[in-house]
């Protein structure tokens, strides 16, 4: 499994939706929240703020909110669709130099917001919002697992797209990377996070990330030609790293150890799996491993033709299906 079970008192944080003109640096969000700790999420929501049915999109390692995989069926299915930077991300804060990343963390994070979400909604009694749907790609998949395992509460419906198993369980770290990692994990917190920073900026000439960090091999470069993608993909990638390799940095040490922070067997919510048949990182293999793992939820596993890594956009409609199968209903107001 993903590691033992997690306490679960006192997980979600009071949030405040910060007063004052929007600052664009760093990150592209839409607003700044502010946690109990003083941290802040960078949000950006993209669809229809008049719908009632809320959707969380977790990014991929490396990424940062904003990313709609396909507009126009975002467009046109009728959701509100709200994604959160990563501590390190685009314009969230980073976590301090001794804190442990940790994928639980990042969905306690999301927790307290959809928490203050749901609070405002009902004491305005604009919409009857009572649970949402999580989506995560690539890294964000496990982020949305820990999300409906630690806050049931919370999610009704979750999608993991295109997201690795543990690589003890299923492979697919190579060789030289996995001896990296075991060194890192093996020195204190601070030092780690500042090596892996070093090791991460060597794969940015001349600073700029390339769609190449999440697209790969042909399936992925044939998609990349659909209107706006790469555009899309390339402005996510680049405010990823507006505070540098850090959130990516955090986000690989969270998931180099095999306690993740929480247990799978503690989602309960209908879970989507979805990958691409030619995904030549993350293959279908990975999706059966968790369809084996996620015992307390009922799962379906999608295999998308000619699809890769990038499965996350000719899949949307599906994945949309799924997390938000009413299909544009919308608020009282």
């Amino acid at each position: 499994m993903c590691g033992h079970r997690h306490p679960r008192e006192a997980h979600t944080e009071r949030v405040r939706e910060d007063q004052g003109p929007w600052r664009k640096e760093p990150g592209m969000a839409d607003r700044l929240v502010t946690l109990r700790d003083g941290r802040r999420l960078g949000l950006t929501a993209f669809g229809d703020p008049a719908m009632e049915r809320v959707v969380v999109l977790c990014h991929p390692a490396p990424g940062a909110g904003g990313f709609d995989p396909d507009p126009p069926v975002t467009s046109h299915w009728g959701v509100h669709v709200i994604s959160v930077d990563r501590p390190g991300y685009g314009s969230s804060t980073p976590l301090d130099e001794e804190v442990r990343p940790g994928i639980g963390t990042w969905a306690d994070d999301l927790a307290a917001y959809v928490t203050l979400v749901i609070e405002q909604a009902r004491e305005t009694g604009r919409t009857p919002l009572d649970k949402i749907g999580v989506v995560g790609w690539d890294a964000g998949g496990r982020v949305a697992l820990a999300m409906a395992a630690r806050h049931p509460g919370l999610v009704d419906r979750v999608a993991v797209v295109a997201t690795p198993a543990p690589d003890s369980a299923v492979p697919w770290v190579p060789e030289e990377q996995r001896t990296v990692i075991e060194e890192l994990l093996r020195l204190p917190v601070p030092e780690a996070k500042r090596r892996l920073r070093e090791l991460l900026s060597g794969r940015l000439p001349g600073g700029r990330p390339g769609v190449e960090l999440l697209a790969s091999g042909e399936a992925d470069l044939a998609l990349l030609d659909a209107p706006g993608l790469r555009g899309r993909l390339e402005r996510m990638l680049q405010h990823a790293y507006d505070q540098g390799t850090v959130g990516e940095a955090d986000d690989l040490l969270s998931s180099a150890r095999d306690d993740w922070g929480f247990d799978l067997d503690d989602v309960k919510a209908p879970t989507l799996l979805v990958y691409g048949a030619k995904d030549r990182v993350v293959p279908s293999a990975h999706g059966r491993w968790y369809r084996r793992h996620l015992h307390g939820a009922s799962t379906h596993l999608t295999v998308v033709p000619r699809a890769g890594h990038l499965v996350i956009a000719p899949a949307w409609q599906r994945v949309l299906q799924h997390v938000d199968p009413q299909h544009g209903t919308r608020s009282d107001v």
